[in-house]
Order: C-alpha cells, then sequence, then structure tokens
C-alpha cells in the first residue's frame, strides 16, 4: 500500500530514527523507486520545494494515521510532533485535488476496453506526486483497511501497519522477535 511505504520512509535502526526524506536526494530516489505509482519518469530529479511539499503532506498523513489508531497508541516517532488534526485533513484534501484524475476509455486492437485514470489536464510534478500519495491515504483511511490499520508497538518501532490477520500484532516478524526478546529480558533482569 503506497501510504504505508510513504509514512514508513520515518522509521527506526538501532543508531535512532532514520528519515528517507531528510533531503533532496533521499526524495529523489524514494520517487524514482515509485515512479509507476507517483506519474513520474525514470529519470524524476525532485526539487526543494516538491522535497518540502511532500514531508509536510507526510507528516500530515502521519497525524491522520495517529488518530485512525486512537485509542491506540500513535508511532513514537512524531506523535509529538504532529500537526493537529483539522490542518492535516484540510492538507490532505487539498492535495489530492491538486491534480484531479479523470477517466480514458482504452481499447486495444485485440481486447476489451478498459478504463483507466488519468491527470485530468496538465499539472505540475509536485501537485501530482503529492495528490497520488493523498489519494492513497484517502482510500487506506474511508476504506475498510483503516479498522485493521496499527501503530506497531515493538520497541523502538515507529511503523503504522495494516493487520493482516487475527494473530498479528507487530509490523514484521522481526519486531515481534524484537518485542518478545525485550519481554523476556526484562522478566529474567527482576529476578
Amino acid at each position: 500500500m503506497l501510504v504505508l511505504e510513504f509514512v514508513s520512509t520515518v522509521r527506526a535502526t538501532r543508531s535512532g530514527l532514520l528519515d528517507t526524506l531528510s533531503d533532496v536526494e533521499g526524495m529523489t530516489g524514494w520517487g524514482r523507486a515509485h515512479a509507476a505509482e507517483l506519474g513520474l519518469t525514470a529519470a524524476f530529479t525532485a526539487t526543494e520545494d516538491l522535497w518540502r511539499e511532500v514531508v509536510e503532506l507526510r507528516q500530515a498523513v502521519r497525524a491522520l494515521l495517529a488518530k485512525a489508531v486512537a485509542p491506540g497508541p500513535a508511532s513514537s516517532a512524531d506523535a509529538d510532533r504532529l500537526p493537529g488534526f483539522a490542518e492535516s485533513l484540510d492538507l490532505v484534501n487539498a492535495a489530492a485535488l491538486a491534480a484531479p484524475l479523470a477517466p480514458r476509455l482504452d481499447w486495444p486492437a485485440e481486447g476489451a476496453p478498459v478504463a483507466t485514470s488519468v491527470p485530468a489536464g496538465e499539472r505540475g510534478e509536485s501537485p501530482r506526486v503529492r495528490a497520488a500519495l493523498a489519494r492513497s491515504a484517502i482510500e487506506l483511511l474511508a476504506g475498510p483497511a483503516r479498522e485493521q490499520l496499527r501503530a506497531c508497538p515493538a520497541p523502538r518501532c515507529v511503523l503504522y501497519f495494516v493487520k493482516e490477520h487475527s494473530r498479528q500484532e507487530w509490523c514484521s516478524v522481526g519486531c515481534g522477535n524484537r518485542a518478545r526478546a525485550a519481554r523476556h529480558y526484562h522478566q529474567h533482569k527482576s529476578r
């Protein structure tokens, strides 16, 4: 899910938080890795403005995810530094509208017609990128997967994930192992 990959550009490592989008070069690399989903070419190069706008959008989306997992705890990465809910909601909605989509009918010579969505009018890269990211966030938050959205409770983990089965507690096997190891350590340390 694009929105979860987007908000996971902030993640924990052993040495602290790592922000994949910490600079323009990071945004360029991440944009190229997700070019198809964002409507970019393989030669995409981020600008300073696009980078700032995308990072601002990421914080707004993280604020909405934090509200969606409530009353459970939000991600510890930035729970104390997130923008307000109303401001975040407005920003995500405005970003989604910045590059509206229109249906287009494609009808190959040897096949059935297929409907695709294309940008309605010419838009720059920043509105297209932000609109794709905002639409992905809206689809998650307004869809049935929202009920399964969780912040990973593992020590030092700052990721959000969609719970895929009833016994899933963590975002990954690695986080589950770290959580069990930490629990085991604390149980045996107090003896």
